[in-house]
């Protein structure tokens, strides 16, 4: 199971690559197009204005498509792996990337709602004071769109039972709630 899970993660991760580089070469190769297509136009234009405005539509076409392939590789969907590796590895700036605009997370028996940038503050101070060894899986589910992880992170001061909570918003699975419950 562990060597399947890391596994798929891998195969994320080449699939994004690939297909981020997949875009680059397109997009220089669409760029020579053009190019070629607007030294043609501007040869059989006669007036400068003419070339100007040519070029300036043939540009705006080109930066229109690239911020389209641009917004289109930034919709990346998070999943709960992507959560469960940054608490494996104590990144709390890596797991506010997947956090809501409000998170709660409970701490020694505390629980609080933050903002996103008051829990990576939270979340950082715990990892940096406590120390985390691993990070390991109980039990995985998901449910009506949403999914949860229970597991136990081993710090230099004990054993914390963790459970993880993330909702699908907007078609992105979205971090909202954490808890670290002693053991």
């Amino acid at each position: 199971m562990h060597f399947e899970r890391k596994f798929c993660q891998a195969s994320t991760e080449y699939y994004f690559l690939f297909s981020g580089a997949f875009g680059v070469v397109f997009f220089l190769t669409f760029l020579t197009y053009i190019n070629k297509l607007a030294h043609f136009w501007v040869r059989k234009s006669r007036t400068f204005e003419m070339k100007n405005h040519i070029l300036k539509i043939l540009l705006s076409v080109v930066l229109a498509g690239g911020l389209f392939f641009n917004y289109s590789y930034s919709t990346h969907s998070y999943s709960i792996e992507d959560v469960i590796t940054a608490i494996h590895t104590g990144n709390a700036n890596q797991l506010s990337n997947y956090f809501d605009k409000v998170v709660e997370i409970t701490l020694h028996d505390r629980s609080n709602t933050y903002s996103s940038s008051q829990a990576e503050v939270i979340l950082k101070d715990f990892f940096h004071s406590y120390g985390v060894k691993s990070f390991k899986i109980v039990h995985k589910g998901s449910n009506n769109g949403a999914e949860f992880c229970i597991g136990n992170l081993q710090t230099n001061f004990g054993v914390y039972r963790t459970t993880i909570y993330m909702k699908t918003r907007s078609q992105k699975h979205i971090l909202q709630e954490i808890r670290f419950e002693e053991d």
